[in-house]
């Protein structure tokens, strides 16, 4: 069964958080096509109104989906950005990613993204990670049930946080190695020629 695998983008996400998870799934679904097999991931991506997302250092991403149009899906992955403030600040995105979050099986943070889980509610007595920069201030949360350090990422069931930028490829290899195998997961690094490990401690 291919899953729908939404990435929510908005004003300012670090291009990195949502590019990392989008090569990882991309990737997992042409190597599963190579053995005359159906992808597992049909990735979206998506913004408030279908509006185009400028990331921070002003690459602007266009053809978006509106998230608003969208139906549950079965992942959503909401990149991190430099600017927390602004982004927890917007409405429409925080409405986004409580109906999204809401309906899907699998939410995931990359980074900062952690902090708009959050204040979406999802994050409500379960264990989160982000950048180690933002672990104080993540912790001084009232909307999150406790901070983990020293992790690529937590799993907490529904929801799943990742630390900074490259964790956030990090956690995607672990979402293919959840939903679909951890042989598919490795297979995914090796072609992206990176060295991952089941452990997010490694």
């Amino acid at each position: 069964m291919t899953m729908r695998a939404v990435i929510l983008l908005f004003e300012g996400f670090d291009l990195i958080d949502a590019g990392g998870p989008y090569e990882v799934l991309l990737t997992a679904s042409r190597l599963l096509e190579r053995d005359g097999l159906a992808p597992a991931y049909q990735v979206v991506l998506a913004s408030v109104g279908g509006d185009d997302a400028v990331a921070y250092g002003g690459m602007t991403l266009t053809g978006l989906a509106d998230a608003s149009a969208l139906e549950d899906s079965d992942i959503l992955v909401v990149p991190g950005t430099i600017d927390v403030a602004c982004a927890l600040a917007d409405a429409g995105l925080r409405e986004a990613i409580e109906r999204l979050g809401g309906g899907a099986a699998l939410t995931a943070s990359v980074c900062t993204g952690a902090f708009l889980l959050a204040r979406a509610g999802l994050l409500a007595d379960a264990p989160a990670t982000t950048h180690w920069e933002d672990l104080a201030d993540l912790a001084a949360c009232d909307e999150v049930g406790s901070v983990v350090a020293g992790v690529r990422w937590v799993d907490a069931g529904r929801v799943l946080t990742s630390g900074g930028l490259t964790s956030g490829i990090h956690l995607a290899l672990h979402l293919v190695a959840r939903t679909h195998s951890v042989e598919l997961a490795l297979r995914t690094a090796r072609q992206l020629d990176l060295d991952w490990s089941p452990d997010p401690a490694r």
